[in-house]
């Protein structure tokens, strides 16, 4: 077999040697049910047989699941592994097997890859439905697709990927799964097709980069994005950016990368919020819809403090992000959903935040999930809110309208 190369686009380095598997654990007993979930925000492991008769004349050259000498499994596309790292899928494994070691698709939870395993974990955890984000190898926004040395290739790739969510993840249980797509990022005007065909099929959301400069696109001040974004508005399909979408923060080169990168996601979600504001998007596109998620909401009311403050005291100049009717801060909390795993603090601040602004996140299956024991997280959240209709906003109401999902016959509480 020609030699690959180890690909770079996971942020936190890889580490090429197996660690010893201690199994899975025991399946959890059911969580009671205090609130109606909606996660905006989870991942699928895609399984080896996604892009099987999906990739027409490209089959042959279709991403495909390899075994490792030291028996660990990766993807192998356009010349590059992508590493099934262990921390991608920690649901129901030990904390000894959390790591950033490679692993296989058996020593994994199958609710990972399996969508009807996945709704048996939802119902053990309690939550109604989900919102799918991508994760080893299309990355998080299906930017390794874009960046194929063959632009057809990657092509082919992408709408496979979208091919099999619509047929085998969200098709068998479309009142649970939320169909979020991906889309070409290279071509804005084929991007905006793709929207188009995923939305004429009743896909509700797309993620994007949420920073694409540093992904080697266009940044959301060029106008790059339009035609995809126009695309978003007029079939109401949500912008979902998902935090290390686009890479994370850089720190110093002999920090623990891990830890730094996860303490500030934050903070990325700050920026990228405040790159989106300034851009003009919102203004040139006023009923666009977008989430930011596993960033938190702790950072919301301090980005709301500083751009009302820098347009009181300076006004700044008002070129073509201007609305003549709204401020920064207020077109923040127009156009921009907040999304939470655990904010217990914040929630004190839900009115600054924006009570129809927030939703709720799980993050299956990865390390910063809040799985199986999402309803306790919830609860400790909300302890200090008494207000009935926002804790039904925050916990399903919200996500139910953003993304036009249906909510079950019976509402807790």
């Amino acid at each position: 077999m020609a030699k690959v190369e180890i690909a770079d686009h996971n942020p936190f380095g890889f580490n090429p040697e197996r660690i010893e598997s201690h199994g899975l654990l025991p399946d959890p007993e059911p969580r009671e049910v205090k609130y109606t979930i909606i996660s905006v925000d989870d991942h699928i492991v895609e399984p080896p047989t996604m892009f099987e008769g999906r990739m027409g004349a490209f089959q042959d050259r279709a991403p495909r699941v390899i075994e490792l000498e030291n028996g660990a499994e990766c993807w192998e596309f356009d010349g590059k592994q992508f590493l099934q790292i262990g921390l991608n899928a920690v649901a129901g494994r030990p904390r000894e097997d959390w790591s950033m070691a490679p692993t296989r698709f058996d020593e994994i939870r199958k609710g990972c890859y399996d969508v009807n395993e996945r709704i048996r974990d939802m119902d053990l955890n309690g939550v109604w439905a989900s919102a799918n984000f991508p994760s080893q190898i299309a990355g998080f926004c299906g930017s390794v697709f874009a960046h194929a040395s063959d632009p057809e290739l990657g092509y082919a790739a992408m709408r496979a990927w979208n091919d099999w969510l619509h047929e085998e993840w969200w098709g068998p249980h479309p009142e649970r799964i939320i169909p979020m797509g991906i889309t070409w990022l290279m071509d804005p005007e084929k991007g905006a097709e793709e929207i188009r065909r995923n939305a004429a099929r009743g896909f509700t959301a797309v993620t994007l980069p949420e920073m694409p400069q540093k992904i080697r696109l266009p940044s959301v001040f060029s106008g790059y994005w339009d035609p995809i974004l126009k695309a978003c508005e007029e079939t109401d399909t949500v912008v979902c950016l998902h935090v290390g979408s686009s890479g994370l923060f850089q720190t110093a080169d002999d920090a623990p990368m891990l830890q730094m990168a996860a303490t500030l996601f934050p903070l990325q979600s700050a920026q990228a919020a405040a790159e989106w504001v300034w851009s003009g998007i919102p203004t040139r596109f006023p009923n666009l819809k977008i989430t930011l998620s596993e960033g938190g909401i702790g950072w919301v009311p301090m980005l709301r403090d500083r751009l009302e403050y820098m347009f009181q005291q300076s006004g700044y100049d008002r070129r073509e992000w201007a609305d003549p009717d709204l401020s920064p801060s207020e077109i923040l909390v127009r156009n921009f959903y907040f999304c939470s795993i655990d904010d217990p603090t914040t929630f004190a601040l839900l009115d600054r935040v924006g009570v129809d602004q927030v939703m709720v996140e799980v993050d299956y299956p990865h390390a910063d999930s809040s799985w199986p024991d999402t309803q306790m997280y919830v609860e400790r959240m909300l302890r200090n809110v008494h207000d009935v209709e926002a804790i039904r906003k925050v916990t399903h109401l919200n996500a139910a309208r953003v993304f036009r999902h249906p909510l079950p016959e019976i509402c807790v509480p």
